[in-house]
């Protein structure tokens, strides 16, 4: 069974300013509530091609695992993709801008393999509470700057 999870939020700033804050592997220890660090595996700047190794604790583990960026266009979208552990996973970070608010949207999907895939529901509930999470305070970081 697939896993895809879609969540979204408005936040009171410009596009460029949400893009840039969100895009940034050096802020996602800020945002994302699970991930303890993010280490670059390719040089800067952020393009397609670009590996970042992420550590997070999600349901109780630690977790390692290296995103490859395949398609990026700033302010526009973001799409990272791992093939490595028992989830492989793609996220897409979307944003949207309208009348100085930008709406970001986040989405994780994957095909889980092994036990994991036993999961696959649970995994969807917990990540969907996550990713709201995430952005909630990814919100409340950009609007009291």
């Amino acid at each position: 069974m697939a896993v895809d999870v879609l969540t979204s939020i408005s936040v009171e700033c410009p596009v460029e300013t949400v893009a840039g804050y969100a895009a940034d592997p050096a802020n996602a220890p800020e945002w994302y509530v699970k991930i303890q660090s993010v280490e670059w595996k390719t040089e800067p700047p952020l393009r397609v091609g670009t590996r970042l190794e992420f550590v997070a604790h999600f349901l109780g583990r630690r977790l390692r695992y290296t995103y490859e960026v395949t398609e990026f266009v700033p302010q526009q979208r973001l799409v990272m993709r791992t093939a490595d552990g028992p989830f492989p996973m793609e996220t897409t970070y979307r944003w949207l801008e309208a009348g100085g608010r930008t709406t970001m949207e986040l989405r994780n999907r994957g095909e889980p393999t092994g036990f994991s895939r036993l999961a696959a529901p649970f995994l969807a509930t917990a990540m969907r509470r996550a990713n709201q999470a995430d952005l909630r305070r990814l919100k409340s970081i950009l609007e009291s700057l």
